[in-house]
């Protein structure tokens, strides 16, 4: 392990249990002062670490921040399952779970149709970000300059004859999607199947994760896809209350 990390590891290991001097961390890490001090300059800059007055040093924001996170990431599987469970239940169509994870959409839960005829995709697998529904809710969640970032990089291959192919075409797409609270996949990922997709929103009003239903054409046209979308966005509503979110809190 890098001792710079290791050391910087140790300082937020000491203040976990309260507030520390400069003094104090020195000695715990048996170091100069000044190289304490380097460790923390660097640390605060991050907001790992803060000042709590002219001589006491605290944990910072995005400590706790980063922890939240990583908790509503861990249990968002297990807590929304019965409303997306009874969601494919109730409508026998295949339901997906999708999160956001560095630059890509994966599906993280997938509950199978009862048809015969299916949608090819695993949990594990990425989404492709230009055409599916579950990509277009997260993407349009994100804040403008890193949407604006991930979109100027991306490709648009054409999939179907409904395939958005460029970045303006989509980003117009992603500003609908998030006014409209629901996005649709029209047959633009695989011809032969069409989707609608809901955003999960934690106790913040964040947007965690996003469900989507989706339904083979010869089953279902898209008007009777579209007639669907109330019951979709109530189990998505089921799930988000499930996970902390309250609609006074949006």
């Amino acid at each position: 392990m890098s001792q710079s990390l290791d050391r910087a590891l140790t300082i937020l290991t000491e203040l976990a249990g309260g507030h520390r001097t400069l003094d104090e961390l020195a000695a715990v890490l048996d170091v100069h002062k000044s190289t304490a001090l380097r460790l923390l300059r660097t640390l605060e800059a991050r907001r790992f670490v803060q000042r709590e007055d002219v001589r006491h040093y605290r944990l910072g924001t995005t400590l706790f921040d980063l922890a939240n996170r990583a908790l509503e990431e861990r249990d968002v599987r297990r807590t929304v399952e019965p409303a997306l469970r009874e969601l494919n239940a109730s409508t026998g169509h295949t339901v997906h779970l999708a999160s956001y994870e560095g630059g890509e959409v994966i599906y993280i839960d997938k509950y199978d149709s009862r048809h015969q005829v299916r949608m090819y995709s695993r949990v594990g697998k990425s989404a492709p970000l230009h055409c599916t529904a579950v990509a277009k809710l997260l993407l349009s969640a994100l804040p403008e300059r890193e949407q604006r970032r991930i979109v100027e990089g991306m490709s648009f291959p054409r999939l179907t004859a409904n395939t958005i192919t460029d970045a303006t075409a989509y980003q117009a797409e992603l500003r609908k999607v998030r006014a409209q609270g629901y996005a649709v996949d029209r047959s633009e990922h695989e011809d032969f199947i069409h989707c609608i997709g809901a955003p999960i929103l934690g106790a913040r009003g964040e947007v965690l994760a996003a469900v989507s239903m989706s339904v083979p054409k010869m089953l279902l046209d898209y008007e009777g896809l579209m007639a669907l979308l109330p019951e979709l966005r109530a189990a998505a509503r089921t799930a988000s209350v499930a996970c902390g979110w309250r609609p006074e809190n949006t």
